[in-house]
């Protein structure tokens, strides 16, 4: 399976939610990196550690598949060679 299957294959639920949670920090750690307002080296640079967590966390939750339905349609399409064969 290539990596474009595996970002256009469902995702299960609990990743999805962790997909979720990896953009929310991502765009927090972003807007705290971004601000106007002079904030201490140690905040910005935990915001970075965050912004990269985030992405991290995003990317694997996305291709992450969910192996249940993959098996199903597997079946489908190995039922529907079997009858076009016979």
């Amino acid at each position: 399976m290539n990596i474009i299957h595996r970002v256009n294959a469902p995702t299960p639920k609990f990743f999805r939610l962790l997909r979720s949670i990896g953009l929310a920090m991502l765009a927090i750690s972003g807007s705290v990196i971004a601000s106007p307002v002079a904030l201490p080296v140690a905040i910005v640079t935990v915001a970075g550690y965050v912004a990269v967590a985030g992405g991290v966390i995003s990317a694997v939750s996305q291709i992450t598949v969910d192996n249940s339905s993959r098996s199903a349609q597997a079946n489908k399409e190995n039922q529907n060679k079997a009858r076009d064969g016979d």
